[in-house]
This record gives structure tokens, C-alpha cells and sequence, in this order.
């Protein structure tokens, strides 16, 4: 999916003006506004609140759409108001609805939020400047502290457009609907946390208006999503469906091991071997049954060691290395001349980025992608702490002068390859629980094995694990362990859209 900073916005918006008009457009962001609105109101009446510029405009146009509610707009005079705000005005007051002053107080707006069961929000756009004026923040501030959901028309007020920083007070919305195409500061936190249900809506902008923009974010869905995963052939054999390799676990961590096999496993991978430690063999061998699990010789030295499992790797399409794995010298020696030796897609997590930490230019030229939490992260960097505003731009100078394709984990996981950033759309709190990274390394090692590239694998990935973290909650919605989102994969593949919708829920 397109996802375009404000100022890209504007530009599209400026081009689609003249090939659409600004009237057209508005009537259908309207109608889009007007669709999300009418899931989210609880009784037949519906306030909105209308800033003088077109966000206001289309706070107009969306109630003109509402026939059938009891109607009343709070609406800022637009001194020089566009053609599409002139039209969206007068469709709503032919439509029968009561327009009233700006509230100048909270104790208005309290007022007007009373007995309501919608306040839609059309205060400020993408590309606002921030602090809001006072005259906002009383309405925000009488919104939020209401049990009346709300929808914000783009973005919530509060929030960068794009890079999601919070001035607060900020909307805190039950839903937005933004329009054309998505905004960056929608989908990183901590705006993200203020968006409530994201819908998207198509208003009709010529599509290379918008293919114009230079392609600088991206996010999937579930379209997107599908015609990335690798196709089984019929005359697949097990290896050719995907045979991933995984050097994981140890005697204290053995299940790193198996939630990774899993993980690869119910992605799809024909043929699953684990290497692991001696020690934590058994209890590995315990919990999988269909993957071959083959261990280290603890006699022997490092080098010998990673030629071993390069040996069992001949007939393996990509390699997993890091969960549960020791921090130990021997073992960095072994995860280090394995990776440096082997010319295998790898995805490396956990254990393996400390060893990787201080080596990273051996990493430079392979076909990889590092997993990092933000602690990782810190340390792979060696810049230290990550804030949350800060993410995207880390994350990027990281890969710039690295060379290294790498996911960063959060709400808001971030993969970039030096070309796009990609922003994962389908995180969720369900995967708040130990081991669920481990699934994540397998399900990106089985991808890697089926054909995908570093980039693509790792921004499939994760969008998937989310998917199926989602479904797992939706199964049991307190509980939610690594191994519920494995064993939902499967179920929460979802199903083939027409391609024709207009209106699209991101999250």
C-alpha cells in the first residue's frame, strides 16, 4: 500500500485537483467518512466539529451523507473557503443540517457532546502545525474525556503527520478514516496509539497521482500480503516446498528451538532441521516429531563445528540462526564461522545479533535479515537507547552504513533495505509474551527457503505473525502463548478481496 508523508500528500492533492476537481473528491471522502461513521454511532445522533479548512469541508460533506441522523455541525467560518467546502456546505444544509458556532469553552462543548452518539472530527489535516490552538484543545479535551467514540478525518489533531509525535492534548479517536492513501504518522507510534481503528478510504485520486510520489514508506495488506507468499507447485517435493535450517536452543533454552521449528513448519517448510546443543537435544526431540533434529558435538572445536552443520546445510534452502543459543565464545565462534562460510539467505535473531554485534561488516554483501527487539537494537548500533520518535531514522542510518536488511520490532515493526521502509501494520499486544520472536525467525527462515529475498521475506513475516497473533487473541483473549500463534498460521491466512472495495480497515 502507498503510505506517503504530508508533504507527499499535498502534492498528490494538488495534481488530482486539477485532473478530478476539489469537488468531486470531497463528495467522496464524504461518502467514505459517512460509511465508517455510521458503524460507530450509537444512537441517531451525531455531532461533528469543522475546522475553517477543507478537513472541516469534508466534516461538511460526510453529514450531507447521513440522512436518517439528527445532524448538528460546530463549524470555524472558512474565510476563503474552496469550491468543494462552498458545495459541501450547502449539500449539508439542503440536507437538513443544523449548523451552530464553535464552541468557545469545554463547558460548550460538554454541551454539545451530550446525548450525542458520534462526534466526527474535522479540525486540522495531515500537514498541521503543532501545538493545536486552544480553541481546539477544549473540544479535544471535552471529547476525550466523553464516552462518545469519535472519528478524526485524516489524523487525529495532536498528532505529527508524519512522524506520529504526540502534542498533547491529542484526540484520542475510536476510529480515523484517512483518505487516498496512508499517512506515516498514522502508523508509528505513539500516533498510532491515538488513531484508534484505521480505515482507509479511496476518494477517487487518480492513481498516478499518487505512484508519482517517491516510494519512501510502504505497508502491506492483506492483497499484497497474499501475492507475496511463495505458491507450492503441485510436484513439489518436501525439500522444494522449503527446507529451512535452524541453529537454535541450548540446555537452558531448548524451546527457542522448537517454537522456531514450529514456526517454520506451519509457515509452510516441507523439510525442517534443527541443530542445537547436546544438552537441550531431548527435551527438543520431545516436543518436535517431524522435523530432524541433529546436534552439535560438544568435542569438537568451533570450526569444526560450524563445517558440521554447513555439511548438513548441502540440501537446506536457508538457514535460522540465534534463538535460545548460548552467549558464549565458543558459540559466537560457531554462529560467526557458519554465517561467514555458508552462502545460504539467513535470518538472524536473538543470541546471534550479540554475536554479530561487534562483526557486523562480515555481514555486509549476504543475502540477510537481522530481527532486533530495541535492546538488540541498541546494541547492534552501538548508538545506544532507542526512542520511540526516533525509530525510522536509527533504523535507517543503521542499514545505510551497514548494508544489512533488518526488522525492527515493535507495535510498529520497521524493515528496511536501504530503499524502502517498510511499516508493519498487523502488530498487536497478543504477541506481548515470551517466545513468540522465536516464531517469527522460523516463519521468515521458511519464506527464505521458499524463494523470497531478505526484504520481502522479513515484511511478510511479520505481517503474518501478527495476523495469526490477532486470530490467536480472538480464540482466547486473555493467555495468548508462542505457541497459539504458530498453530493459528494457517487459519488466519486471509481470504482473496475483489480488488474493487473502497473503504479498507488497516487495523
Amino acid at each position: 500500500m502507498r503510505v506517503l508523508t504530508p508533504a507527499q500528500m499535498r502534492e498528490a492533492d494538488a495534481q488530482a485537483f486539477k485532473q478530478v476537481g476539489d469537488v468531486a473528491l470531497m463528495r467522496a471522502a464524504g461518502e467514505r467518512i459517512a460509511q465508517v461513521a455510521a458503524r460507530y454511532a450509537r444512537s441517531r445522533a451525531i455531532v461533528a466539529f469543522a475546522g475553517p479548512g477543507n478537513n472541516g469541508g469534508d466534516a461538511f460533506a460526510a453529514l450531507a451523507m447521513l440522512p436518517g441522523y439528527d445532524r448538528v455541525i460546530y463549524a470555524q467560518d472558512a474565510p476563503n473557503p474552496s469550491g468543494a467546502r462552498r458545495d459541501a456546505e450547502e449539500r449539508a444544509r439542503s440536507a437538513g443540517v443544523l449548523r451552530k458556532p464553535f464552541p468557545s469553552s469545554i463547558a460548550q462543548a460538554r454541551d454539545a457532546l451530550a446525548e450525542c452518539g458520534l462526534a466526527i472530527v474535522g479540525l486540522v489535516g495531515t500537514g498541521a502545525r503543532l501545538p493545536l490552538p486552544e480553541i481546539y484543545v477544549t473540544v479535544i479535551a471535552a471529547i476525550n474525556e466523553s464516552n462518545v467514540p469519535s472519528i478524526a478525518i485524516d489524523i487525529p489533531p495532536g498528532i505529527d503527520g508524519e512522524h506520529g509525535a504526540v502534542v498533547e492534548p491529542a484526540l484520542r479517536a475510536s476510529a480515523t478514516v484517512t483518505l487516498a492513501a496512508l499517512k506515516t504518522g498514522l502508523l508509528l507510534e505513539p500516533g498510532r496509539d491515538h488513531t484508534g481503528d484505521l480505515w482507509l478510504g479511496d476518494i477517487g485520486l487518480p492513481p498516478a497521482t499518487l505512484d508519482a510520489q517517491p516510494r519512501t514508506f510502504a505497508a502491506l495488506d492483506d492483497a499484497e500480503f497474499l501475492s507475496l507468499l511463495p505458491k507450492r507447485a503441485e510436484s513439489s517435493d518436501k525439500r522444494s516446498a522449503g527446507a529451512p535450517l535452524i541453529l537454535a536452543g541450548s540446555q537452558q533454552f531448548p524451546g527457542a528451538a522448537v517454537l522456531s521449528a514450529m514456526g517454520a513448519a506451519r509457515a509452510g517448510a516441507g523439510y525442517v532441521t534443527v541443530v542445537t546443543s547436546a544438552g537441550a537435544a531431548a527435551s527438543v526431540r520431545a516436543h518436535l516429531v517431524e522435523q530432524v533434529v541433529v546436534t552439535i558435538d560438544p568435542g569438537h572445536d568451533p570450526q569444526t563445528v560450524a563445517a558440521d552443520i554447513l555439511d548438513v546445510a548441502k540440501r537446506n534452502s536457508a538457514l535460522a540462526v540465534g534463538p535460545g543459543l548460548g552467549l558464549d565464545d565458543r558459540t559466537g565462534e560457531i554462529v560467526r564461522g557458519l554465517v561467514k562460510a555458508s552462502d545460504l539467505p539467513i535470518v538472524a535473531d536473538a543470541s546471534a545479533l550479540f554475536h554479530f554485534a561487534k562483526n557486523l561488516e562480515m555481514l555486509r554483501g549476504k543475502r540477510i535479515v537481522l530481527t532486533p527487539h530495541a535492546g538488540e537494537f541498541a546494541r547492534l548500533s552501538g548508538k545506544g537507547t532507542v526512542q520511540e520518535g526516533e525509530r525510522v531514522e536509527r533504523l535507517r542510518e543503521f542499514v545505510d552504513r551497514t548494508g544489512i536488511t533488518t526488522l525492527l520490532k515493535g507495535q510498529s515493526t520497521l524493515i528496511y533495505d536501504g530503499t524502502t521502509m517498510h511499516i508493519n501494520t498487523t502488530g498487536t499486544s497478543a504477541l506481548a509474551t515470551a517466545g513468540t520472536g522465536d516464531v517469527l525467525t522460523g516463519i521468515i527462515a521458511t519464506l527464505l527457503s521458499q524463494g523470497l529475498s531478505p526484504v520481502d521475506a522479513a515484511r511478510a513475516g511479520a505481517y503474518w505473525h501478527g495476523l495469526a497473533a490477532k486470530h490467536a487473541a480472538s480464540l482466547r483473549p486473555r493467555g495468548v502463548i508462542a505457541r497459539d500463534v504458530f498453530e493459528s498460521l494457517g487459519a488466519s491466512l486471509p481470504k482473496p478481496r475483489s480488488g474493487d472495495e473502497v473503504l479498507l480497515r488497516i487495523f
